[in-house]
């Protein structure tokens, strides 16, 4: 028996909570292998302070949340799956509180209990479900401890995806490519691994890492989108990177966020001398959507000279900033501010990618057998731009999306079994004796990305962007062949790719859109609004599921 193949029925490649959701969801049909790059815990839905917006209120409405997203869309968002994501919420938040997440929760005026909802930027109402300011590791620490008690998934932390395993659709009849699983570098042996699957599901989350900073974990490096690109999957609007507005700034604060639920909560943006400054820029002020904060926030910071500005919410009583952001309290303490008395600094940082994988409503991508949900897929529901707190809503509804589809496809006994597949080859790979080319090119791809490729762009920060980009590529592709593959060198070659995929996206949009804002063509126009698609070899035709 084979000791480097790992067979399952399905795949799983990611452990937020697109990846949780769908293990879970696929086990009622059968085995589950769960990939994840380091520890079960390690991903952005673990550091999702906000919550997630649902509609749960008598006095909210589906067509209030849709309209909310569409506005924050800003014209490129596919109503068919806004609709289906708004729609599609309250049971998904229903299975979560099944599973025993500790949604947050108050008194009513009459004595009764009912969900505490916050309010963030680009929301006309309180839709917000949260646990404290700790969501998303609350929803993580109870998905984790469901996985690993189920009989039907098997975890494997501390591997590290290589590239998705393609093949014709069978050795007899010639057709389009499907997928059959992937590559996986074991830490623990130091070996590529084939992992067998009849299906396989993208959830490997966010590309923050790409940047100099970023809210995300390190985790972050773009791996699903690159992996995807290089097996010829479609990928879609890659410019519209959202940086928050709020990132605590000091020194020694790694990436820490302050949530938009803060100004959701009356937090005010002032300058230095505590002065407001959103009303110049928005008429909903600090509650603006995000990609008008944070150019707010890096205009006011030019124009003054400044390092950062400040969040002020001294006006709310002390012991409600307590407890309704008991982590955030105590980490600003930690970095010596104390938020009930003084203005917290804050600086904006990469949060989100509204771009990835290109699928349809059931979370299929164009290669047969390859799903995609979460962060790294590009259902359409955000388009230009997102709105805060529909990224874990729209993790959830896609991820049993596709389990409903996987269901609907053993139904109809439409997998196809696929045996024989090819052993990992390292040819005349070596150990490496130049691991400074890795972290050299790691620190310089972060740094142009950031300076060139941020918040505000032109035409010629992107030129210079994509000829550094195009040079650290061929360099890093040339390195990876020559030398054996290690989980730097992986999320490198990854990251360098998803940066190129950035700015080729960006040079390809000529007007300012959303998240996308260029000082060459600062107006939007109506004839650009349009899907921004990438294909690695677009001469090859997409091909029919099954």
């Amino acid at each position: 028996m084979r000791t480097d193949v790992k067979n399952s029925d399905f795949l799983v490649l990611g452990s937020g909570l697109a990846g949780l959701t769908s293990a879970l969801e696929l086990s009622r049909l059968g085995t589950v292998n769960l990939v994840t790059k380091r520890s079960l815990m390690d991903s952005n839905t673990n550091y999702a302070q906000g919550g997630i917006a649902c509609v749960m209120d008598p006095g909210d409405s589906f067509e209030e949340h849709i309209s909310d997203t569409l506005n924050a869309g800003a014209g490129l968002c596919n109503l068919e799956a806004v609709r289906l994501v708004v729609h599609e919420g309250p049971r998904r938040i229903a299975k979560l509180i099944d599973y025993g997440v500790p949604f947050s929760s108050r008194l009513t005026d009459n004595g009764e209990s009912s969900f505490d909802l916050g309010r963030e930027g680009g929301h006309t109402q309180r839709r917000v479900m949260h646990a404290g300011d700790i969501t998303g590791a609350q929803i993580q620490r109870v998905l984790v401890d469901e996985v690993k008690k189920h009989p039907n998934i098997r975890c494997f932390e501390d591997h590290t995806a290589v590239d998705l395993i393609t093949a014709r659709r069978t050795l007899k009849r010639p057709g389009p490519d499907r997928c059959l699983g992937a590559y996986v570098l074991s830490e623990a042996e130091n070996r590529v691994l084939v992992f067998s699957a009849s299906a396989t599901v993208l959830a490997s989350g966010g590309l923050g890492k790409v940047y100099l900073y970023t809210s995300n974990p390190d985790v972050a490096t773009g791996d699903g989108l690159a992996m995807a690109y290089r097996a010829n999957a479609t990928i879609a609007n890659m410019e519209f990177i959202q940086f928050h507005p709020t990132c605590l700034f000091h020194p020694h604060a790694k990436s820490f966020l302050i949530s938009e639920a803060v100004r959701g909560e009356g937090g005010v943006l002032v300058d230095r001398e505590g002065v407001s400054f959103m009303e110049q820029y928005h008429p909903m002020k600090s509650l603006a959507p995000r990609d008008v904060v944070a150019r707010a926030i890096d205009n006011e910071m030019k124009r003054r000279g400044e390092e950062c500005v400040f969040l002020d919410i001294t006006h709310r009583k002390s012991s409600f900033i307590k407890a309704r952001f008991p982590n955030i309290y105590e980490t600003c303490l930690q970095f010596g501010f104390d938020m009930t008395k003084e203005p917290i600094p804050v600086v904006p940082a990469v949060h989100f990618s509204c771009g990835g994988v290109v699928t349809d409503l059931r979370g299929r991508s164009d290669i047969p057998m390859l799903y995609a949900c979460g962060e790294v897929a590009c259902t359409g529901l955000h388009g230009a731009n997102r709105l805060a707190s529909n990224s874990l809503l729209e993790a959830m509804v896609m991820a049993h999306q596709v389990s409903e589809d996987v269901e609907q496809m053993l139904y109809h006994k439409r997998f196809e079994p696929e045996v024989g597949l090819p052993t990992w080859r390292a040819g005349s790979a070596v150990d490496s004796d130049e691991q400074v080319v890795i972290l050299h090119n790691w620190d310089e791809i972060r740094r142009f990305m950031w300076d060139y490729v941020g918040i505000v762009r032109t035409d010629k920060r992107l030129a210079r962007a994509h000829r550094r980009a195009r040079n650290i590529l061929d360099e890093v592709e040339q390195y990876y062949w020559d030398f054996l593959v290690n989980r730097d060198l992986l999320e490198l070659r990854n990251l360098c790719l998803v940066g190129d995929l950035i700015i080729r996206s960006a040079q390809a949009r000529k007007e300012s859109r959303g998240l996308h804002y260029t000082l060459d063509y600062p107006e939007s126009r109506d004839a650009l609004c349009v899907d921004t698609l990438i294909r690695k070899r677009p001469e090859v035709p997409v091909s029919p599921w099954p």
